[in-house]
């Protein structure tokens, strides 16, 4: 093992084993494999949940578990994967976090952790043995970190924010 750095093939194994989970849950979001909804069940799913338009939020969250957990498998375009996964996961907090925080009891504690792993991998990089190494870096420079995840970080708080309002309920007695 002495060719192998350990490093690298820590994130390789942190990597494939975060995106693959991240996109069985897009697919099942996009187009109902492993026992998902589709997007007309995560359509509905996103309405009842309070996300407006429903059927953009359910393709947005799609995308970003899907589309972020193949990227991330494969180390392209690290830092884009990474926020886009962290972001759809944020999402996923927001609509878990009045259960509490461990999963067991429909808590943020799972949708949590991913979005966590994510980010640490679009942020510390994908390593040697990714596409973005043999592609030298081509996108995954350093300014790509910042416009990456701050344009997550914006985007996920609108929607967060905007299902947030959109969910404070009208006391009868004030109207």
């Amino acid at each position: 093992m002495a060719c192998l750095n350990r490093r690298d093939l820590g994130l390789l194994v942190l990597r494939v084993g975060t995106g693959a989970v991240l996109a069985a849950h897009g697919t099942q979001k996009l187009a109902g494999w492993f026992g998902g909804g589709g997007i007309e069940g995560t359509t509905a799913a996103m309405e009842a949940m309070g996300f407006h338009p429903p059927k953009h939020s359910a393709v947005a969250a799609g995308l970003g578990e899907a589309g972020g957990g193949v990227l991330l498998a494969l180390g392209l375009a690290t830092p884009a994967a990474g926020a886009a996964a962290a972001g759809a996961m944020a999402g996923a907090v927001a609509v878990h976090a009045p259960a509490g925080f461990f999963a067991q009891g429909g808590g943020y504690e799972y949708s949590a952790f991913l979005g966590f792993t994510a980010a640490a991998i679009g942020l510390t990089g994908p390593g040697r043995y990714s596409v973005d190494h043999a592609t030298r870096h081509v996108f995954d420079r350093p300014w790509m970190v910042a416009l990456a995840f701050a344009g997550s970080a914006v985007a996920a708080a609108a929607v967060v924010g905007k299902r947030a309002r959109g969910r404070v309920e009208i006391d009868p007695d004030t109207t």
